[in-house]
């Protein structure tokens, strides 16, 4: 169980980029004392989930992810983006650990937020 969290859903790029880590983690997202702050600025946790199908598209009455990138790229990218986000954290935020899913399986997530609260951030 993590109380306080940011969620990045990871969707594979066709590449990684250090401006992709640094804006996950310091985008103001997180509400504290009234005021948005990064989860570099607060005590809380990152966890970063796959969402591989994020990349669907509708046709017809159903999804395809023919444009998805191969699984072994994605996890490498996967990979790369969580070790990059755990040496950032590591040498900036004293009270944040960085807690991973596993690329390519089916995963449940469940959160309790306090309102809807998403954003799509293209890089």
């Amino acid at each position: 169980m993590i109380d306080r969290v940011l969620c990045v859903n990871f969707f594979c790029c066709v590449y990684l980029s250090v401006t992709l880590v640094k804006t996950a983690l310091n985008v103001r997202l997180s509400e504290n004392d009234s005021k948005l702050v990064s989860i570099l600025e607060l005590p809380g946790d990152l966890l970063i989930v796959p969402q591989a199908t994020l990349g669907g598209r509708v046709k017809g009455r159903g999804m395809q992810y023919h444009g998805n990138i191969d699984k072994t790229t994605g996890s490498q990218l996967y990979e790369q983006f969580v070790d990059r986000c755990r040496e950032a954290v590591q040498q900036t935020a004293k009270e944040c650990t960085v807690h991973c899913g596993t690329y390519g399986n089916r995963q449940v997530l469940s959160m309790v937020t306090n309102g809807p609260y998403s954003h799509v951030i293209d890089i």
